[in-house]
């Protein structure tokens, strides 16, 4: 029995070798100076677009690399003139871990299109869709096309019907494409065929999948979607394919070759470029960046929902613990937690979130003997409209009341940003570029940017290659708390 293609369309192909693929394998270590030799070649093979910024790459130039990200997103955009450049986007969080104002919501979108970006991907944490609002508005005044996003996970409450409606909601505040975010490849590949179907007849724009291969479906996933009628998939050049990672583009051209769906791009040129980013692979092997445990499959991923990023920053915390033997607890104590925080999926800062109290319940050896800022502040609804029901008994624990919750969008409840950070920053800042980077980044940044404009003061910065984090002066809950927002290789 043939299978037909509910589609006749070229399958379009986002490549995420410039962002995702190295952000998933390699703690988004791959420096400006590692993409510029391929930029050339990349351009020419005829992608949908590149995903080069945002998510975590934003915060790894300025901890990490010494770059300015404002500076790389201008110079892949001289590079890069025949390709759409799309960024990643936390919807009110921005490229941060907390709510930010609209004004200053307004103000990335703003400079990030003003320097280079056509495509953002607007996601956010608990789906609620109110903390998209200002993303999708600014990005469509200032010209940007709207990615507006599904966080796939599989909970009680999450189901095809479910993410039909999200879309409908999506489509009619302005999407312009709706992406399937499968941060965790929780997506399988019959679901992957239904819930595609369903979108392409219940909304009229595109429809992006994107995956990793976590769990080793990867591949068919995406070749279902593919039967399925999607527009457009996330893939990553094979250098930096699989595993935490996208499919590897190749393997998905030459599945196609031939058929209705044939992308229509040049294997030749991947090849090439392929070339290049295997000297990459090989320096981040060699620095100790890019484990080879991120290259294998982990069907636990299917039990736990725990991203590949999640995994190796749980490893961290535990640790600087000395906890490491209580690894497969902290596993088994994940999904309870997510449980009782009424199922958030499991993305920045959700993720983070929800991992560390789990660390916290096992390290401790009692549950919810101990809350981080973070936990209390998804509880009280800071992060917007948990998708279930909380355990109104965890809330009470982490001393807040029911009449305590946020019900409204929490960003109505910040009054503008802008002015105060401009003139907070007033001496140190050359740039609105520069405003937005202190204002998301207020440890790290100036920091960056006395090297960057004294250089004449600071000894020749010395890149960090492996990923590191603060070393605690004890093996405490705060060691663990300390690591909150230092894994940036999460989405």
């Amino acid at each position: 029995m043939s299978m037909e293609f509910l589609s006749q369309k070229p399958l379009l192909v986002t490549d995420t070798i410039l962002r995702d693929a190295h952000q998933s394998q390699a703690a988004t270590r791959m420096t400006t100076a590692d993409m510029l030799p391929a930029l050339e070649i990349l351009d020419s093979i005829g992608y949908y677009s590149l995903e080069c910024w945002g998510g975590a790459t934003f915060d790894a130039c300025l901890r990490f690399l010494n770059e300015d990200p404002w500076e790389r997103l201008r110079v892949l955009r001289r590079h890069l003139p025949h390709t759409k450049l799309q960024m990643l986007y936390r919807g009110q969080n921005i490229l941060g871990y907390q709510h930010y104002a609209d004004d200053v919501v307004d103000a990335f979108c703003r400079k990030s299109i003003e320097n280079g970006i056509d495509i953002i991907r607007i996601f956010d944490a608990l789906n609620d869709v109110r903390n998209l609002e200002q993303s999708i508005k600014s990005t469509k005044k200032y010209g940007g096309q709207v990615e507006a996003t599904l966080s796939y996970t599989v909970s009680p409450i999450h189901n095809e019907a479910y993410f039909v409606k999200l879309a409908k909601e999506l489509e009619e505040m302005g999407a312009d494409t709706i992406c399937i975010k499968d941060m965790a490849n929780l997506l399988l590949p019959m679901d992957a065929y239904s819930l595609v179907k369903a979108l392409k007849e219940t909304v009229s724009v595109p429809i992006h999948l994107h995956t990793h291969n976590t769990t080793g479906t990867g591949d068919m996933v995406y070749l279902m979607a593919a039967y399925a009628g999607v527009d457009i998939v996330d893939t990553a050049l094979s250098p930096l394919a699989n595993g935490t990672s996208q499919p590897a583009t190749e393997s998905l051209v030459a599945t196609l070759k031939g058929t209705v769906r044939d992308t229509g791009l040049d294997l030749g040129k991947m090849s090439e470029a392929a070339a290049h980013f295997r000297k990459v692979a090989k320096r981040l092997k060699d620095a100790g960046i890019l484990d080879s445990k991120v290259l294998g499959v982990d069907t636990n991923t299917l039990l736990y929902q725990v991203p590949g990023g999640m995994l190796s920053n749980l490893i961290s915390q535990l640790k600087q613990a000395g906890k490491e033997d209580k690894f497969y607890d902290v596993l088994a104590e994940i999904p309870r937690v997510r449980k009782d925080f009424g199922y958030p999926p499991l993305v920045t800062p959700s993720s983070q979130i929800v991992g560390t109290q789990a660390v916290m319940n096992i390290i401790t050896g009692e549950r919810y003997k101990t809350f981080p800022k973070e936990s209390k502040a998804m509880l009280r609804g800071e992060y917007g409209a948990l998708p279930g029901e909380v355990n109104p008994e965890v809330r009470a624990k982490a001393g807040i009341a029911p009449g305590d919750v946020i019900t409204c969008r929490p960003a109505d409840l910040l009054e503008p940003e802008l002015p105060k950070y401009k003139e907070e920053f007033k001496d140190i800042a050359k740039s609105e570029e520069d405003v937005l980077s202190l204002a998301l980044f207020p440890q790290v940044a100036p920091k960056f940017l006395e090297k960057r404009d004294h250089p004449e003061k600071t000894a020749t910065p010395v890149v960090s290659a492996a990923p590191t984090t603060p070393a605690p002066t004890a093996k405490t809950e705060n060691a663990v708390r300390e690591l909150y927002v230092e894994d940036v290789s999460i989405q």
